[in-house]
């Protein structure tokens, strides 16, 4: 079970501290004035709630020793409790905690929180947008073009399609939604199982390898575990359609990139979409800048230039709200699984 947020005084006001990164991108960035738009979205804690802020860790322990939340992408681990002994939550700016794995530092009765579903709109939209580029070959295309050859490839509709998600969670849901307008049937892996109105079907992670050969169309939106990590290895590779695609919006551990590689330059795969790496930025000496029929975005699939911080700090706000009412927080990561 998550960590439950300490209890402390329910109508006490809270402080929150944000840590910042003098070098993140203006999409990850928390101002002042964006937190005060934030306020005057959510007026009844106007005077509930106090902010601080500090770039990078000058300054950072001395702001925490009165902090009740902090809201960070990564922060200094060890000796939680001594420098924050007011901490009740950590409210992680992205939907991956595995940079902050093992979670052994994290005092108990404080909760980490992830940003799952801030990225789903944007999500949903690429999703879409990969399908519909790698059913009209367009990896291929590409690679004809870097070859300087004219050859025609002509496809069909993604309508009778079939997708397989391997994560049905926010961002896997959001490409669902958007996938079912265009006529694909949905077959999605869940670790539990749940059932999900959005999937023709939803199954265990042991029903992987009888699903692979029945898909048009690999997505993960899966979270980087110890369960998750080299899923997609050489040999389930060679489980997919010669004509399928994959797409990966989840993390590069889970699929072997290398095997990928090979299918695709053997034309054992048709085309892939890649938006995550390990390292990230990708090297300039990598072998994938030059993998055919492959096309590569810089980790941009999910996060939206406009909405990324102000939905960032309503779902922040929401989790206030349900602290003074008592309620469950949103979001809670579970240590013992990993998100």
């Amino acid at each position: 079970m998550p960590n439950e947020a300490k209890a402390g005084t329910r109508g006490a006001p809270l402080h929150v501290h944000v840590k910042t990164s003098p070098d993140s991108e203006a999409v990850f960035r928390i101002t002042p004035e964006l937190f005060e738009q934030a306020m005057a979205r959510h007026p009844a804690l106007a005077d509930r709630v106090s902010v601080s802020f500090n770039a990078g860790l000058e300054g950072f322990a001395d702001a925490m020793v009165d902090a009740d939340v902090l809201v960070t992408w990564d922060m200094p681990r060890k000796g939680v409790a001594g420098y924050a002994p007011r901490l009740k939550w950590i409210h992680v700016i992205g939907a991956g905690i595995e940079h902050l794995q093992p979670l052994d530092w994290l005092p108990s009765g404080v909760a980490l929180i992830n940003n799952k579903g801030v990225h789903a709109p944007k999500a949903g939209e690429y999703g879409l947008m990969a399908l519909l580029m790698l059913n009209s070959a367009m990896p291929q295309l590409i690679t004809q073009q870097r070859a300087h050859r004219y050859r025609e490839i002509f496809t069909g509709t993604l309508t009778g399609k079939t997708l397989l998600i391997v994560g049905l969670g926010e961002m896997g849901s959001a490409v669902a939604r958007a996938a079912r307008l265009h006529g694909l049937e949905i077959q999605a892996i869940r670790r539990g199982g749940e059932e999900s109105p959005l999937a023709d079907a939803v199954h265990r992670p042991d029903a992987l390898d009888t699903l692979l050969p029945q898909a048009d169309f690999l997505l993960l939106t899966t979270p980087l575990t110890e369960e998750t990590r080299g899923l997609i290895d050489r040999r389930r590779l060679a489980l997919l359609k010669p004509s399928a695609g994959l797409i990966n919006m989840s993390r590069a551990g889970v699929v072997d990139y290398a095997a990928l590689a090979d299918a695709l330059t053997s034309g054992q795969l048709a085309g892939a979409l890649l938006d995550v790496f390990d390292p990230e930025p990708l090297p300039a000496d990598s072998p994938l800048w030059d993998v055919p029929n492959l096309i590569m975005t810089p980790h941009v699939s999910s996060d939206d230039l406009d909405a990324y911080i102000p939905r960032t700090l309503d779902l922040l706000f929401e989790n206030l709200r349900h602290h003074f009412a008592g309620e469950p927080l949103k979001n809670s990561v579970r240590p013992e699984l990993g998100y």
